[in-house]
């Protein structure tokens, strides 16, 4: 079995392991990285983030040329179904995979595809090579091994019509009615993918209203327009089972309800790829969903050895992990760009999408903070109006007595990017993180960014009124 000596070795090559082998690589250490997959880019990139991004983006452009009136001098409406669809997403993986593949070989950083087992906190053995099993040493590692659905015993996936979030982009089929439980994130997106196909949606969802996290003019926001695209949203509903037979599949709920589909998508929760990993023979214990704890320094209780990404729990989002890897081997390498990850904006690809950084009005209310609300609505915004996006709003939050900004969410077109202008803004200090910024500011025109204007207008005007 060949041996290899290294600075740092990375298990994982989504965007945690990619974020801490880049980063130690630039600092000169000879770094090695484990993937599992054929190709370089994890999760992230075969199965999670890029895939139904690219997806939604697809139907995004279907949905506005079967409703928008100028299309119809070029022709009818038009059916595309789901496996059309995916074909678009795939050719965003490849060129995701050749870009990537790039960044190693552009760095040195030698890629071991096959599995990683710990034989000790300083040996590592892939299994399974090209030329066999090989064993790695080193006095640094990250576990950046990401996650994947959570899937319970009782539930069949074997079955043709259930799926995950994962097994889903292998759909060979457009079916006319779909059950997604499970309203998270991922289970509002793809009821937002679905529906805009023309599925019938049932959503549903353990809590009693969706995304709860989020600013609830948001969140019921986001309701009413999967409600306006036919998909049934199911609260406060707990399964009991879920069959499957030859014409579809039935969902019982607690409630005694039964709901019956052409296929079922489930979308409720995820675990911490480390079953396989051998962690006890480093006197480590992943927790019930297969998640690592770190300290505030993405380190374990084993020394040298540091966990990142979806392996570790919260935030579990692409953004975030990239950080988590950069800072856990600025960490391991005693660099001074280090920081903890922890002022994460949020991106929800729905349709339309929503993005948010800082808190909300319920936590402000909660905490007893003096806020005052700026808005601004899409359909007011000449670039929206040209775009024949008129959907969604700006919503600055602020303190009333200092306007430093507390809080961004937007919802509608471009949400995403919109909201990181909020975000750079409240960084500043003293003034510069104010409303008076955005009074003060010249903002192309049109632009969707001159939502900043025209909510921190609205927003002086209300305490203006008092």
């Amino acid at each position: 079995m060949a041996v290899y000596d290294y600075d740092v070795i990375v298990i994982g090559s989504g965007p945690a392991g990619e974020g801490a082998a880049m980063n130690a690589a630039k600092k000169g250490r000879r770094v090695a990285v484990i993937e599992e997959q054929e190709f370089v880019g994890g999760n992230c990139t075969h199965k999670g983030t890029i895939p139904s991004k690219a997806l939604r983006h697809s139907v995004k452009q279907i949905i506005e040329f079967n409703t928008n009136p100028m299309f119809r001098d070029i022709g009818e409406p038009r059916w595309f179904s789901f496996p059309k669809v995916l074909k678009r997403a795939e050719k965003v993986i490849s060129s995701q995979v050749v870009l990537r593949t790039n960044f190693y070989a552009r760095n040195r950083i030698d890629v071991f595809f096959g599995k990683a087992e710990f034989e000790d906190k300083n040996t590592i053995v892939v299994r399974g090579t090209a030329q066999g099993d090989e064993t790695l040493r080193t006095k640094n590692i990250v576990i950046a091994t990401g996650s994947r659905p959570y899937c319970p015993t009782d539930i069949d996936f074997n079955h043709p019509r259930i799926y995950n979030s994962d097994t889903i982009l292998k759909l060979s089929h457009t079916p006319r009615t779909l059950i997604i439980y499970g309203a998270g994130v991922i289970g509002s997106e793809y009821a937002s993918i679905f529906s805009g196909l023309g599925v019938k949606v049932d959503l549903v969802d353990a809590q009693s209203r969706l995304l709860s996290f989020l600013d609830a003019e948001i969140s019921d926001s986001l309701s009413y327009h999967l409600r306006n695209n036919a998909v049934k949203i199911r609260h406060n509903e707990v399964y009991d089972k879920v069959e499957g037979d030859d014409r579809g599949v039935t969902l019982s709920l607690k409630s005694g309800k039964k709901i019956r589909a052409d296929a079922f998508l489930w979308c409720n929760g995820r675990s911490g790829n480390t079953e396989t990993l051998k962690l006890d023979n480093i006197g480590l214990t992943a927790n019930s969903r297969g998640q690592i704890e770190v300290d505030d320094h993405y380190r374990t209780a084993c020394e040298g050895i540091y966990a990142v990404g979806d392996v570790v729990g919260w935030p579990s989002l692409a953004s975030a992990a990239l950080d988590q890897g950069r800072a856990a081997a600025a960490d391991m390498l005693d660099a001074e760009d280090f920081r903890y990850i922890n002022e994460v904006p949020t991106g929800i690809y729905t349709i339309p999408e929503i993005s948010s950084v800082g808190k909300t009005e319920e936590q402000l209310t909660e905490e007893c903070v003096p806020y005052e609300v700026g808005q601004a609505f899409f359909k007011d915004t000449a670039r929206a109006q040209i775009y024949g996006q008129p959907v969604g709003m700006l919503k600055i939050l602020f303190h009333r007595e200092t306007l430093s900004i507390l809080g961004i969410h937007c919802f509608g077109e471009h949400a995403s990017e919109i909201v990181h202008i909020g975000q750079a803004i409240m960084s500043q200090k003293g003034e510069a993180n104010t409303l008076k910024y955005f009074i003060n500011t010249t903002f192309n025109y049109p632009t969707m960014a001159e939502a900043y204007r025209v909510a921190a207008i609205a927003g002086l005007n209300r305490i203006a009124n008092l």
